[in-house]
């Protein structure tokens, strides 16, 4: 017994109609995979999710610091200033919860301990290079820092 090819349409593949329908309930609904089984059937359909894209963090000018007249004055040439030697994460204490090494409106003489910079596992103390007094902090305890970035400013 021959079969009619024009009697019998074609038939598409088996789960088409049903990856259609799924595909489209995806649409419909925001969701990224679905997978049903029926008569024996499994059928999954699934979407890539939105493609994750990272930039840059915009880059943070250094601190200025404003005089009576609102004259801005660049902290990297400010005559107080204490600068990073190097890059490492700074800390204002010896260790967690301990009292900080110097506070605004702390005097200090030269050698005085300033702050930690931890650089590749390593400890460095920060001395400062002349007398005088706190007057600002610029940075976070913890906070990675950069060479040359400005730490703090001694009048």
């Amino acid at each position: 017994m021959a079969r009619d090819a024009k009697s019998d349409p074609p038939k598409s593949p088996p789960a088409e109609d049903m990856v259609r329908a799924l595909a489209k309930l995806l649409d419909e609904t925001g969701l990224t995979e679905i997978e049903i089984e029926e008569a024996g059937r499994r059928v999954r359909v699934a979407r890539a999710g939105p493609a994750v894209t990272y930039a840059a963090a915009p880059a943070i000018p250094a601190p200025r610091l404003t005089t009576a007249a609102e004259h801005p004055i660049d902290l990297a040439v400010h005559p107080g200033v204490v600068l990073s030697p190097m890059v490492g994460s700074a800390y204002r204490s010896p260790e967690p919860g301990a009292k900080p090494f110097v506070d605004i409106g702390s005097r200090v003489q030269p050698g005085d301990t300033l702050l930690i910079i931890e650089a590749m596992k390593t400890l460095n103390q920060i001395p400062a290079t002349r007398a005088g007094t706190v007057t600002q902090i610029l940075f976070v305890d913890s906070q990675p820092v950069e060479f040359a970035e400005p730490l703090m400013i001694i009048e």
